[in-house]
C-alpha cells in the first residue's frame, strides 16, 4: 500500500471530514507562474507511517519553483504539489503511527514525494513531524523545517567547531540566518555577508557582518583578522564561488554551497546535495523548542491566504522576499 491510499481502512479518520480540498499544484513542467494552479482535489488519506493535518501554515521555499521547472522529475510523477514546510493540527493518523493523536499541533515536512499534493493545501500528508512546543505559533513553526535542516546539515558537513572562523555567505536568506545561529552555538567566530535588512540582527547575535559585491573578499578578510577556515554559501546563485574559494586561501574543499551546484561542479566546491548526506529533519524539534524559548529564530517576511498564492510566488521570485513567505490556508 502506498502512503496516499484513498481507502480508509488504515486510518482513524473522523467521518465528518469534507471529501475535497484546495491545493496549489502543477500538471506540467515549466515556469511556476505558468504551470501552477489552485485546484479542488480529493482529500488524501495517510498510509502507514504517515499523518494528515489541517494545514495552519505552509512555508514556501526556492525548491518549490525549482521542482516546477523539472528538478527531481524522475522521482516525482505529475501532478505534483508545492510546499514542504508545514504546521497544523492532526486530523487523521495512518497505520502504525504512535505518539501523536488527532487534535495535536505539529510541525514538520509534507510528503511531497508520496502524493499529488503537498503543504500548500487545506490538508497535507506529513512524513516527518514533531509536536509543537508551548509558546510556538503556527507561523513561526512553518518557517523552521527546511531552513533548519539545510543549515544544520551544511554546518555539520563542513565540520564547524568551536574556535574556527566561518563565513556564511548569504546570511540574509532563511538558511543563512539559521546557519549563522547554529555556527555561533558551536562556538565558531562567524563572518556573515548580508544586506541591510538583517545586518543589525546578525550583529546583535554576535556575527561580524559585511555587504556583498565588489571588494567582498578584502572586506571579509579584514573583518576576520585571521584566516577563514570554512565557508557556507547560502546565497542565491550569483557567481561568487571563485571569491569564496579565494577567501579560504584557494582550497575549494573548504567551501560548501547549498545553491550553486553548477558552480560547485565546475570549481570543485562541495555541494550540499552532492555528497548524499542524510537529511537532518531529526534536529527540527530541538530548534522548535529553542524558537519557543526565544533562543533561535527564522525571520518571517509576510503571510498570505492560500487564495493569494500568486502574490507570494511573485515576491519570492523577485528576490526581495527578505524572509520567509508563509501561506495560511483556511482549513475548516
Amino acid at each position: 500500500m502506498n502512503n496516499w491510499d484513498t481507502s480508509s481502512k488504515d486510518v482513524k479518520n473522523p467521518a465528518s471530514n469534507p471529501v475535497t480540498m484546495r491545493t496549489v499544484r502543477f500538471r506540467d513542467y515549466g515556469e511556476p507562474a505558468d504551470v501552477l494552479r489552485l485546484e479542488e482535489v480529493a482529500i488524501p488519506v495517510p498510509g502507514p507511517g504517515r499523518i494528515r493535518v489541517r494545514v495552519c501554515a505552509c512555508g514556501l521555499n526556492p525548491v518549490d519553483w525549482v521542482m516546477c521547472r523539472g528538478h527531481f522529475a524522475s522521482q516525482l510523477p505529475l501532478p505534483r504539489g508545492i510546499g514542504l514546510d508545514v504546521s497544523g493540527i492532526v486530523d487523521a493518523v495512518g497505520e502504525g503511527v504512535t505518539g501523536v493523536a488527532i487534535g495535536d499541533s505539529v510541525l514538520g515536512a509534507a510528503d511531497f514525494i508520496g502524493g499529488s499534493s503537498a503543504g500548500a493545501s487545506d490538508r497535507a500528508i506529513m512524513y516527518y513531524w514533531f509536536r509543537m512546543p508551548a509558546g510556538l505559533d503556527f507561523v513561526q513553526a512553518a518557517a523552521l523545517p527546511m531552513a533548519v535542516e539545510t543549515a544544520y546539515r551544511g554546518i555539520d558537513t563542513l565540520g564547524v567547531r568551536s574556535g574556527q572562523t566561518v563565513l556564511v555567505h548569504g546570511a540574509g536568506t532563511t538558511v543563512g540566518f539559521a546557519a549563522v545561529q547554529i555556527a555561533l552555538m558551536r562556538g565558531a567566530r562567524v563572518v556573515a555577508t548580508a544586506g541591510a535588512t538583517y545586518a543589525g540582527q546578525l550583529r546583535a547575535m554576535g556575527a561580524m557582518v559585511t555587504s556583498y559585491g565588489d571588494g567582498m573578499v578584502d572586506r571579509v578578510i579584514e573583518l576576520a583578522e585571521q584566516p577563514v577556515d570554512l565557508v557556507l554559501d547560502t546565497a542565491p546563485i550569483s557567481g561568487a564561488i571563485k571569491d569564496l574559494i579565494q577567501i579560504v586561501n584557494g582550497n575549494p574543499q573548504r567551501v560548501l554551497t547549498v545553491s550553486d551546484f553548477a558552480g560547485a561542479a565546475e570549481l570543485g566546491v562541495r555541494a550540499s546535495y552532492g555528497e548524499e548526506p542524510s537529511l537532518r529533519y531529526d534536529v527540527v524539534g530541538h530548534f522548535a523548542q529553542l524558537t519557543a524559548e526565544g533562543k533561535f529564530t527564522i525571520p518571517v517576511a509576510q503571510t498570505f491566504s492560500l487564495d493569494d498564492w500568486r502574490t507570494a510566488l511573485e515576491i519570492s521570485q523577485s528576490g526581495r522576499a527578505q524572509g520567509k513567505l508563509i501561506l495560511l490556508p483556511t482549513a475548516d
